[in-house]
């Protein structure tokens, strides 16, 4: 073997044990999602659309409150009937709004948060405004899980809208 192609396999050998180790590096370090991302929201505090569908067609009495923490555009175009705006979640008017509406409601009070502006991964809303709730001790929120947008994962799918406010 020439001098130039024993260099060139060592560089490969080399290359391929340092890709190695890096490959075994990065598969341990596996980043959790900031505190800002609805991917941090533990998935036992999601709800599907489909099963809040069916929890608002039932009796009022265990109807939750809905509360719509995305933005008002969206909001008068539709949005679930019964549900509240009280401001978008990833901004301080909007998690002041949700804390006063919030402030004179028992803690365990069954309360579901939405916004639906975008997808799920890119939302800057939810998980502020969980975080805001579990942090004021509510123990019964539940996010509901848009994986698209408000538009395909519930007007499509003919749930209910209302619309205006």
């Amino acid at each position: 073997m020439s001098g130039n192609r024993r260099m060139l396999w060592f560089f490969c050998v080399i290359g391929v044990v340092l890709g190695l180790f890096a490959g075994r590096a990065m598969a341990q370090f596996q980043p959790t999602p900031d505190a800002g991302s609805a991917l941090s929201i533990p998935v036992d505090h999601l709800i599907q659309p489909q099963k809040l569908n069916v929890l608002l067609q039932a009796s009022k009495a265990d109807s939750p409150l809905v509360l719509q923490v995305g933005s008002r555009l969206l909001y008068q175009e539709a949005h679930i009937p019964g549900s509240e705006y009280v401001g978008p979640g990833g901004q301080p008017a909007g998690l002041e709004a949700l804390r006063k509406r919030t402030a004179t409601l028992a803690k365990d009070k069954f309360i579901v948060l939405y916004c639906g502006c975008c997808p799920w991964e890119r939302c800057p809303n939810v998980a502020r405004a969980y975080t805001q709730m579990r942090e004021m001790g509510f123990t019964n929120v539940k996010v509901l899980y848009i994986a698209n947008n408000f538009g395909a994962d519930w007007v499509a799918r003919g749930y209910r809208v209302e619309k205006g406010q």
